[in-house]
């Protein structure tokens, strides 16, 4: 009897514990949370479901990443100066048409860059084409190699891409590898010793490094670059994986987009990478920052890295600021749909002003909350002019967007609350009609290969269905 009492109390201590910790925590929450749908969430489920929710907060709700930007003040000596030096090196080649593109300014400031003229940007559609560009690239390489992505696989794919930095690094190129070590938890780390045996310097980006970030894995660098030299860079939604090959049996053909870019912009790609690389090492290695002259006119090329260090909510402003822009069209494609409030109603006054709206999404997701959240907003979008389109050719993964018939945006940042707030992402957009044209067909291509959405498609399922939609819909802000 006493042994059962013992329990009894044990199981009451328990859940006393677990409850006093979920009313604390959601005291966190609310002072901390960035959005006040964030807080609501995550206070209501820490109280409800203090069991489950107390572990999961305290390992993926914080949304500030600590300590990155003290680590780029204290390498005031070697980052500031570099990034000045970057800034003087293009101030003359700020480009003369900036001011003529839609929120051009606003656009400048919030990734502290300006639009640069003079560059190459080609378009590359798909895996077989982005890695053949990345390769090419890498072979012809002469002094220094940067390779930056979320996931790394030691696949087909992951395993050519380290035998042509091999190559290279057998030929005296420095070669700087950084990847996420969450999204490339499965690397083996004979994949790490062979690079490192070659002379290639190989480290994850250290999310969890500092002690305010400890049990952290919610914030990950999601970024995915390639920069040759300073003189060309590989900006776009393809990690290094055979799916993303099409090679998948579950997803099957898998359809991305990547930009390659050579010209005076790729040295705002490089310094994104640089700042990465000095969090994880606290080294700031000797990179060209002499810009790439081309010649001719080129196109106007603006980067944008955001992240969770950031001031501001770079990437939430920079999609405000893509769609407040629009004229004329916006077409959007992610693989990712959970927009927050103030977005979705900036795609609705874009839509009630006669903007050609367009969402271009998965068909088949590799996220249920996902999949289900789209829905509603499906739901509430019908009526008022928004189209949406579920792609069914394959797995669709690209970060693209269209504004007008001018500037296209190409990247790693997906339309949902993960790239908006907690992951680093970086995004190249393109201010030019003929990019923009490609873009257009590019995209048109796409709409060729999906189902558009009718509000007969929602009304049809069942109330099981509609039920999960609606709760998938209250976890959009931690999702």
């Amino acid at each position: 009897m006493k042994k059962k009492t013992k329990k009894r109390w044990i199981v009451i201590s328990v859940i006393i514990v677990f409850h006093v910790l979920g009313f604390i925590s959601s005291i966190f929450a609310v002072m901390e949370t960035r959005t006040a749908q964030g807080a609501v969430a995550w206070a209501v489920t820490l109280n409800a479901f203090p069991y489950v929710a107390v572990p999961a907060y305290w390992v993926l709700g914080r949304s500030k990443f600590e300590g990155y930007v003290t680590s780029r003040q204290e390498g005031d000596h070697e980052i500031r100066h570099i990034a000045k030096m970057a800034s003087a090196n293009t101030l003359d080649l700020r480009s003369t048409r900036a001011e003529e593109v839609a929120a051009s300014r606003t656009g400048e400031n919030l990734a502290k860059i300006p639009y640069l003229r003079g560059n190459e940007v080609e378009l590359l559609v798909n895996g077989e084409a982005t890695f053949a560009s990345i390769f090419e690239g890498i072979s012809a390489a002469k002094e220094y190699i940067l390779v930056q992505f979320y996931i790394v696989k030691d696949d087909e794919l992951g395993r050519e891409l380290k035998s042509t930095l091999l190559e290279r690094a057998g030929a005296g190129v420095r070669v700087y590898f950084l990847y996420d070590e969450v999204g490339s938890s499965s690397l083996p780390k004979s994949y790490l010793k062979e690079l490192r045996d070659a002379g290639v310097e190989i480290i994850d980006f250290h999310t969890r490094k500092g002690p305010g970030n400890r049990f952290q894995i919610n914030f990950r660098n999601h970024r995915k670059i390639v920069v040759v030299d300073g003189q060309t860079a590989w900006v776009g939604g393809h990690n290094v994986g055979d799916e993303y090959m099409g090679r998948d049996p579950e997803f099957g053909n898998w359809r991305d987009t990547h930009v390659r870019i050579t010209g005076p912009a790729v040295l705002a790609v490089q310094l994104s990478f640089l700042e990465d690389w000095y969090w994880a090492t606290e080294k700031a290695p000797d990179y060209h920052w002499e810009p790439h002259i081309l010649a001719g006119e080129g196109v106007d090329v603006l980067i944008y890295p955001t992240g969770p260090a950031d001031q501001l909510e770079t990437a939430t402003l920079m999609f405000l600021t893509a769609i407040n822009a629009a004229k004329e069209r916006l077409w959007i494609a992610s693989p990712y749909f959970v927009p927050d409030e103030s977005l979705m109603n900036a795609l609705y006054l874009a839509a009630l002003r006669g903007v050609d709206v367009r969402i271009l999404i998965p068909d088949k997701s590799d996220s249920l909350l996902v999949y289900l959240s789209a829905f509603s907003y499906f739901e509430e979008a019908a009526g008022i002019g928004i189209r949406f389109f579920r792609y069914t050719d394959g797995f669709l993964h690209q970060k693209v967007v269209l504004i007008d018939n001018d500037v296209a945006g190409v990247g790693t940042a997906n339309f949902d609350n993960r790239s908006f707030r907690l992951n680093f992402e970086i995004m190249a957009v393109v201010a030019d009609p003929t990019f923009a044209a490609e873009v257009e067909q590019m995209l048109l291509n796409d709409f060729e290969k999906s189902v558009e959405m009718q509000p007969g498609d929602y009304e049809k399922k069942s109330f099981w269905f509609k039920l999960g939609v609606r709760l998938a819909r209250l976890t959009a802000p931690i999702q």
